[in-house]
């Protein structure tokens, strides 16, 4: 577990869980979800001391469950967010697939890597809680930051990009870095389902069915994580409005509205990505039975223009074989070539025929 502070331009890790709460800024505590539990109680304790309030015992319950959807609670004291963030697993965006030697079983590795676990915030007016899956990299990523921009040499990044001013800008800026993270998983499965549909119209068939219901049901899957990430966003937007009124706030509170909004424009760009791609797989699928059942329908035609061309032939040799002595040319030296001649004729007469008709080309 670590604690931050954060106050004006100054951001800082304490040792420890401090007493009280410092004069001026707020703390930041990150923990994974393990540490969460182990000190759950630790927690409670210190922010009784700090806020006045607790986290509900229903609330700690939802940022230690791992299967939780995105959604979003308020209390008098603090509002809660859980957000199911979208990522590639460790390791899944070199591996996924070879531009010249990929196959389909990392393909399905790809698709079990992954990762959307949960992230709660509990957000208080001057603490923030965080608890991270255990390899989440957030916590890292915004601690690292956030002492790079406060460092003296760095007064360039300051003047663009500040530290967050409140607990809910930092929650905001946590949750867009998650949501900005889909940008690999995109290429990881647009990557993925172009390979499928090259396999999808390869003249040997297609076998990987199993693979491309996976695959399918992982685009609703994050169809859903999707939904319920816009529905949470939107639920705290409306929060937002309900805040008391405080004429020194109101820029603040602007700029935690535009920065929601920001948010739910990026996941409803995910959200459009992967309804693309699920019409793109949905029309793949189509395009391959349409494929096939033109070949099937080739086969056929050609099947059929040669049982046309052999009927005739078939009557031919048909009567000739017939037992009766006074069939004509039966006794005749010449009438083997006189009948084989008229079957080549009749052949390839009706051969010319039904290739000018197209019925033997393969132009259609």
């Amino acid at each position: 577990m670590r604690v931050f502070h954060v106050s004006g331009e100054q951001f800082s890790e304490l040792d420890a869980l401090p007493d009280a709460l410092p004069p001026a800024g707020y703390l930041w505590i990150g923990a994974a979800r393990r540490e969460f539990e182990v000190n759950v109680a630790t927690l409670q304790a210190r922010l009784a001391q700090w806020t006045g309030g607790m986290l509900v015992d229903l609330h700690v319950s939802d940022l230690l469950s791992n299967q939780l959807p995105s959604h979003f609670d308020t209390t008098s004291g603090y509002d809660l967010l859980v957000f199911r963030r979208l990522a590639a697993g460790a390791g899944t965006a070199g591996s996924f697939v070879d531009e010249t030697h990929g196959t389909l079983a990392s393909a399905r590795e790809a698709l079990a890597a992954i990762d959307t676990s949960p992230v709660g915030f509990a957000v208080f007016d001057r603490v923030l809680l965080t608890v991270h899956p255990t390899d989440c990299q957030v916590l890292d990523h915004f601690a690292t930051r956030l002492a790079q921009q406060s460092q003296p040499g760095e007064a360039a990044l300051r003047a663009v990009v500040r530290l967050p001013s409140s607990p809910a800008d930092l929650m905001l800026r946590m949750v867009n870095h998650m949501v900005d993270s889909y940008l690999e998983l995109r290429r990881l499965l647009t990557r993925q389902f172009t390979h499928l549909q090259s396999e999808l119209f390869r003249p040997g068939g297609f076998r990987n069915w199993q693979l491309l219901l996976e695959s399918r049901n992982a685009l609703h899957m994050l169809e859903d994580t999707c939904e319920d990430q816009r529905s949470a966003l939107a639920e705290w937007i409306d929060a937002l409005e309900e805040w008391p009124d405080d004429p020194g706030a109101s820029r603040e509170r602007e700029l935690l509205r535009l920065r929601s909004r920001d948010i739910i424009e990026h996941i409803e760009r995910v959200l459009s990505h992967v309804r693309r791609l699920e019409s793109a797989a949905e029309t793949a699928v189509q395009m391959h039975f349409a494929a096939q059942s033109h070949r099937t329908n080739n086969i056929m035609r050609t099947l059929t223009v040669l049982t046309a061309i052999f009927l005739p032939l078939n009557l031919l040799t048909g009567f000739f074989g017939m037992n009766f002595e006074g069939l004509p040319l039966i006794h005749s030296p010449t009438g083997f070539w006189v009948v084989f001649l008229l079957m080549l004729a009749l052949g390839v007469g009706l051969s010319v025929f039904f290739w000018r008709k197209n019925y033997l080309s393969t132009r259609h």
